[in-house]
């Protein structure tokens, strides 16, 4: 038990290490490419506080390549200092000794995903609505439990649009109303459409009933239609890009969200391998801990030790490479998103676990 803690210990070092190590370099560069961006709009404190809101998201993104590291820097310490050949002089095998290493990267990776993720989708929220401002840019799309909301217009007139459903590009909205207002806040007009159809510049209406709420009883004067048109300021890409990156979601709030796109009418496969990928976050972390322990655990000479770690840190990028790989199978429809996210990780844990037991007991 003493020596499961003394290897523990040892690793979490190496990893906080590390973990610093990365956030400064990645906080200067950032600093770095936003006073690029936004030198010219932005104070120095705004291109600060832009810079910290940022860095979570890449040092998340990272996250693997850290923990390899310290993984490769803890048993490259205890090879040369001889404390693995005192463990496997003691009658415990070298597997023994990944345990601690293992379970605090387990630790590791469900505090990942059940704190710092939603930290990190709380920061990117706030780093994409500080750079929407200083580009002069909204978001056009929101969703919430009785359907999506859209906004468009300019400084003359906003119109604000609320459907219970829509299809997958939100370009198609069924049981739409649009509810305008002049450009003193006040409404001006609402109209009801069983269907709305996004062209180019317009909204191509259907089934319509239109109030003009400017009259003193606007029921009163209310028009019924077959069809009409009204001027639109939307594209379909606008209305995809106001979806946003998954990573922007908290992990505990994903399954609700995904609900609420499947019943406006969206694809939420996008978001489902988004998730289950979080949730083998830790699998995919212990896998990484393991690669790297199984080229770096053995007492090593001269220059095999550049060797061994560039082929860990290589393998590593590969099992990374296939797990976004697999990501994209999974967006894509080709495979079912938990078989995306889980066989990777899985796979790397197999495999680097073959190679530890070959190496030990030949």
């Amino acid at each position: 038990m003493i020596l499961h803690r003394y290897y523990a210990r040892r690793y979490v070092v190496a990893f906080l290490g590390t973990l610093g190590a990365f956030f400064t370099m990645l906080a200067m560069l950032d600093l770095v490419e936003q006073a690029r961006r936004h030198g010219g709009t932005a104070s120095a404190g705004d291109l600060v506080a832009l810079s910290l809101l940022n860095v979570p998201a890449d040092l998340y993104e990272i996250l693997p390549l850290i923990v390899i590291i310290s993984g490769i820097a803890l048993f490259l310490g205890l090879a040369r200092s001889s404390e693995l050949v005192v463990t496997r002089a003691a009658g415990r095998s070298a597997l023994s000794a990944l345990t601690a290493p293992v379970l605090m990267t387990v630790v590791i990776g469900v505090m990942t995903v059940a704190l710092f993720n939603p930290l990190v989708a709380a920061t990117s929220r706030a780093y994409e609505a500080r750079t929407d401002i200083l580009r002069g840019e909204n978001r056009v799309i929101t969703l919430s439990d009785d359907g999506l909301w859209l906004r468009q217009g300019d400084d003359g007139a906003q119109t604000v649009i609320r459907a219970v459903s829509s299809n997958l590009d939100g370009t198609v909205l069924r049981e739409a109303s649009f509810l305008s207002y002049d450009a003193s806040g006040r409404p001006r007009e609402r109209i009801e459409a069983n269907l709305a159809q996004l062209q180019s510049g317009h909204w191509l209406l259907r089934g319509v009933k239109r109030w003009p709420l400017s009259a003193d009883n606007p029921e009163t004067q209310a028009e019924q239609l077959p069809q009409m048109t009204l001027t639109s300021s939307l594209t379909a890409t606008q209305i995809r890009d106001s979806f946003g990156d998954p990573a922007a979601i908290s992990v505990w709030k994903l399954p609700g969200f995904i609900k609420r796109l499947e019943t406006a009418g969206f694809s939420a496969r996008r978001h489902q391998v988004f998730l289950q990928t979080e949730l083998a976050q830790p699998a995919f972390l212990t896998a990484m801990l393991l690669i790297g322990a199984g080229f770096t655990m053995r007492h090593q000479r001269g220059g095999r030790v550049g060797v061994m770690v560039l082929g860990a840190i290589l393998l590593s990028f590969g099992v990374y490479f296939l797990r976004n790989f697999a990501q994209i199978l999974g967006e894509n429809g080709q495979i079912p998103p938990v078989l995306a996210a889980w066989i990777p990780p899985v796979a790397a844990i197999l495999s680097s676990l073959g190679l530890l037991l070959h190496l030990e007991d030949g």
